[in-house]
């Protein structure tokens, strides 16, 4: 989004993936970003990417605290010290707790508005900072007791940022992301786990199922240690559950009408994550188109889509070196996929018989 930020200059305390990925954003927008942090090096990285900006944060009308949740109460010190005055933001990856501690500060609450970006990469750190890493992603807010300048600056710098405002409190949010993003870090981590000593040569044979399933168990064991111990209380209850599962299906691990029900239930489970921008999960027909293999295919495609006005909502490319062919799946709705299909075999391409 383009439109002009309300605020004019931000001091970003914390330089890591979210922090410098915010100053990135925002530095584009011609907002003023000075980055803060304690490791001098991360600091000095993070502020010349915003092009060697920089300031005090007493001279900033808003102070983002991207920083793990046990570097919050510094973060308070830092500003009381400071006598900041202007609106606070912070992104800690749980609410209630850097709630309370801005009411037990000398702060105005009113002026502080908790938030939590979901969004992220399996690598942390300012190396791995991009501008775009927020676009599409929700992010939440607790707007209770918040003025309206604070609640209006958070909104104005979240959707500048292409992200989804969704309006919860704090404890709400706690609970939500326990049971979205901290239960399958610890599923994904344990599922990992179990690959350590194994044959070299049973894992040649890892697939998309086992890379996809693990793919956040490359996470930041620092980082997510923090993340967990904050928010147990509403982990283990999941965790209880979870093992509760788990123990069923090893006493039945011979019953074939058992296990399809597990199977069944998580296709029923993972039908309930919500599409693009939080609306009912869209259901795909993928489109075969067998190509050449030579320049520019991939992009005559795009062109031919482009004539029937059909939107390609993800694809697939299988392409075995030294083949001559190569075959593109398209993921598209259903009607689409029909009109996309009769254009391009009106067009000589190689098109075939659509799945759901």
């Amino acid at each position: 989004m383009s439109a002009k930020l309300p605020f004019s200059s931000v001091c970003i305390i914390g330089s890591g993936l979210i922090g410098t990925s915010i100053g990135l954003a925002v530095s584009k927008k011609g907002v003023s970003v000075t980055m803060l942090d304690q490791d001098s090096r991360t600091q000095g990285i993070a502020q010349a990417l915003m092009g060697n900006q920089g300031g005090e944060i007493s001279g900033a009308e808003l102070v983002i605290a991207a920083v793990p949740v046990s570097a919050f109460p510094m973060v308070i010190t830092t500003l009381e010290r400071a006598t900041f005055k202007g609106v606070l933001i912070d992104v800690t990856s749980i609410k209630i707790k850097p709630v309370l501690e801005v009411t037990r500060s000398s702060l105005n609450c009113a002026q502080f508005l908790p938030t939590h970006p979901m969004a992220g990469r399996e690598f942390s750190g300012v190396e791995s900072a991009r501008a775009d890493l927020f676009e599409g992603r929700p992010w939440m807010i607790d707007s209770t007791g918040v003025e309206q300048q604070a609640l209006a600056w958070g909104k104005a710098l979240i959707e500048s940022l292409g992200a989804q405002v969704i309006d919860m409190p704090a404890a709400d949010h706690d609970q939500a992301v326990a049971l979205v993003s901290h239960l399958p870090q610890l599923i994904a981590s344990l599922l990992a786990k179990q690959l350590a000593g194994k044959p070299a040569g049973w894992l040649e044979l890892s697939g998309g199922g086992l890379r996809d399933t693990t793919r956040i168990a490359a996470s930041d064991p620092t980082l997510w240690k923090e993340i967990i111990a904050a928010n147990s209380s509403a982990i283990a209850p999941l965790l209880k559950s979870l093992a509760s599962d788990l123990n069923s299906l090893i006493s039945n691990i011979e019953s074939e009408n058992f296990i399809a029900a597990v199977i069944k239930d998580g296709q029923a489970g993972r039908a309930l994550i919500p599409g693009k921008h939080g609306g009912k999960a869209r259901e795909y027909t993928h489109l075969p188109i067998v190509i050449e293999d030579k320049p520019g295919q991939l992009a005559a495609i795009f062109d031919e889509c482009a004539k029937v006005s059909v939107n390609i909502e993800d694809l697939s490319i299988e392409h075995s070196p030294g083949q001559e062919t190569g075959l593109i799946t398209l993921a598209v709705s259903h009607s689409d996929a029909a009109i996309l299909k009769a254009h391009l075999e009106s067009e000589g391409w190689d098109v075939h018989a659509p799945r759901s």
